[in-house]
């Protein structure tokens, strides 16, 4: 009888082993369903408490039928009965764990196969070399540029000062005496050094006017362009009280700009999204897990940023509750157009957007403004955004004819053009009012 019970334990606790270890998954598969499915509730680290229970263990701990049931149907594994149901919907304070009758049992043993068995990329030591840098930006100066265009004011007043002189040069020409009987002038020493230095030939002073004028010329057109640039801010990209990478949420993350800037579809402005967006997801996400770091940053530098955006919401991510202390976050505004101009997002997002991406080769209406920000671990100014700018694009784009808003207030006019070229400039695009009223 002993030694009956003594196999009977045996084969029993082997069978138990078998059934702990029949989970056949992909590790790397259930990583990808992992961050997709679970990391609302669940650290990816699987150490850490959340709003739902570590995971580390746990292939362990329960068989696989049991996990099985628990992640398809929870709800129903509780109303069976199942006391270790019953437990955890208990101790985590009868929060109710999301259902995922959607998920095959080949993905579920993929996620049970990735707790078991993380699948941790390392970092190679040379990913951030073999980072391409997209562009090679030179920092302007504002001061040199002031410094330049007041030599070349300076410069200009001489040359003119010079001309002048010139003038009054060529006619003494002629007359040498007449020239000398100038010797009591003050500015005497300029004709004599003139006249020594160029001779009598007339040509000579000619070429020199010429020069002269030229440099004039050159001098006032560089003026010009200095000032037609003022408020002209393209590249300007200040550093903002928390990093915030476009590459990594937007390009590695694909999260779609509209869910963030969400108001730019529906109304004039794109909206600063305010700090509850960006809790939606580091609620549960406190540390930086990817593969990709800027140039210049860490880690460690990321995983500080996040606990600023703690900070200003007043988060405390130890004890999982918010408290009253909430320092807003002060953003610094990049793109702002001047009070006296009329800009409407959800114009040119809805009733453009076909045009504009065939018009400016986008992918995204957004690109074709603001440039290729999903690329941008700093957010600038990509664009000079002058009425210019504006006009030309107005030129240039065509219109969609067979969108609704066309279709119905310039119908009578896209019947007369009927198979030619609409642009906007067409349908009164380019009339002052349009932007400016």
């Amino acid at each position: 009888m002993k030694y009956f019970l003594f196999f009977f334990l045996f084969f029993f606790s082997f069978f138990l082993k078998i059934e702990a270890k029949d989970i056949k998954g992909n590790a790397e598969k259930g990583t990808e369903l992992f961050k997709k499915n679970c990391t609302s509730c669940h650290s990816i680290d699987l150490e850490k408490k959340m709003i739902g229970p570590p995971l580390a263990g746990i292939t362990e701990k329960r068989s696989r039928e049991w996990l099985h049931k628990w992640i398809v149907d929870n709800k129903s594994l509780r109303q069976s009965g199942d006391k270790d149901a019953i437990a955890i919907y208990k101790e985590y304070g009868n929060v109710e764990m999301n259902l995922f009758p959607q998920l095959s049992e080949q993905e579920i043993d993929d996620i049970l196969s990735f707790i078991k068995n993380p699948v941790i990329k390392k970092e190679s030591p040379d990913d951030e070399k073999k980072e391409k840098n997209a562009k090679l930006e030179l920092e302007e100066n504002p001061f040199l540029i002031k410094i330049i265009v007041f030599g070349l004011s300076i410069l200009s007043a001489i040359l003119l000062w010079i001309l002048y002189k010139i003038q009054i040069l060529t006619k003494l020409l002629l007359n040498e005496d007449l020239l000398y009987k100038k010797r009591d002038k003050k500015d005497f020493w300029i004709y004599s050094v003139l006249f020594k230095f160029l001779g009598k030939k007339k040509k000579n002073f000619a070429f020199l006017s010429c020069f002269i004028g030229f440099l004039f010329l050159l001098g006032i057109y560089g003026i010009w362009i200095f000032l037609m640039k003022i408020d002209v801010n393209k590249g300007y990209k200040p550093e903002q009280p928390i990093l915030f990478s476009h590459k990594i949420h937007s390009g590695i993350n694909g999260i779609d700009c509209q869910y963030c800037h969400s108001s730019a579809k529906y109304s004039k402005v794109s909206g600063i999204p305010s700090a509850n967006i960006c809790m939606n997801c580091h609620i549960t996400i406190n540390e930086y897990k990817g593969d990709y770091i800027e140039k210049g940053k860490s880690r460690e530098i990321y995983n500080q940023e996040i606990q600023k955006i703690y900070h200003s919401v007043g988060w405390n991510p130890e004890k999982r509750e918010y408290s009253q202390n909430i320092n807003p976050i002060q953003w610094i505004r990049i793109h702002n157009m001047p009070d006296f101009v009329h800009f409407d997002h959800s114009q040119h997002i809805i009733t453009g957007e076909k045009m504009i991406k065939k018009s400016k080769k986008v992918d995204l209406t957004c690109n074709a403004c603001h440039g290729d920000v999903q690329n941008m671990d700093q957010v600038e100014m990509s664009q000079d955004f002058t009425m210019e700018w504006c006009i030309s694009c107005h030129r240039e784009t065509e219109i969609d004819i067979n969108n609704q808003y066309y279709q119905k207030y310039f119908s009578n006019f896209i019947q007369k053009k009927k198979g030619k070229k609409i642009t906007i400039d067409m349908i009164g695009g380019t009339e002052c009012a349009k932007c400016h009223y």
